[in-house]
């Protein structure tokens, strides 16, 4: 019963934090609720008892997501805006932070043959084995973090730029940041 209800808990968390990051404009709350959504991810994989899956999603998530808060600092303090609104374009002006950005994006959208791909799928094998119907919710929400990912991705490197004044002031980071 308890094993079940971090499921479902974990589950909900998933799918809703997923959705506010489907709607956020700051760089920093799409990864924050994000990161929300990847720890439920987290919690419906050892709900259904797949603690290693769980494990190594989190050792993955680790590494993704810090290159992408890593890339979202840069992009900051290139334009001096977190709404990403003002962004756009900085595929030209931020050339190394957008493939890293690229790198950890397909990462955490699942990818294959990314470290995404592998965790998550092994947390989807667990959950199916378990519940077809928590599995159909969980790929759902494995889409939507695709969606927002390569959403975040695109208004910020290709999109048109939202503040003129910000986009001819962007610049790569220093090396140091880099």
């Amino acid at each position: 019963l308890a094993m079940g209800a971090v499921a479902w808990v974990g589950l909900g968390t998933a799918f809703l934090a997923a959705t506010m990051a489907l709607t956020a404009y700051d760089i920093k709350r799409v990864l924050a609720f994000s990161t929300v959504s990847q720890l439920g991810y987290m919690m419906l994989g050892l709900g259904v008892g797949g603690y290693a899956p769980a494990l190594f999603h989190l050792t993955t998530h680790a590494f993704f997501k810090a290159l992408l808060f890593l890339g979202a600092g840069s992009v900051i303090h290139a334009v001096h805006s977190n709404d990403m609104r003002d962004m756009g374009e900085l595929s030209k002006k931020m050339p190394y932070t957008m493939c890293f950005v690229a790198a950890a994006t397909m990462a955490i959208a699942g990818v294959p043959f990314l470290s995404g791909w592998y965790s998550k799928e092994a947390i989807l094998h667990s959950v199916y084995e378990h519940n077809p119907a928590m599995w159909a919710i969980a790929v759902a929400t494995a889409g939507m973090t695709a969606f927002y990912m390569f959403r975040l991705f695109w208004r910020v490197f290709f999109a048109k730029a939202g503040d003129q004044h910000k986009w001819a002031h962007a610049h790569e980071s220093p090396l140091t940041m880099t």
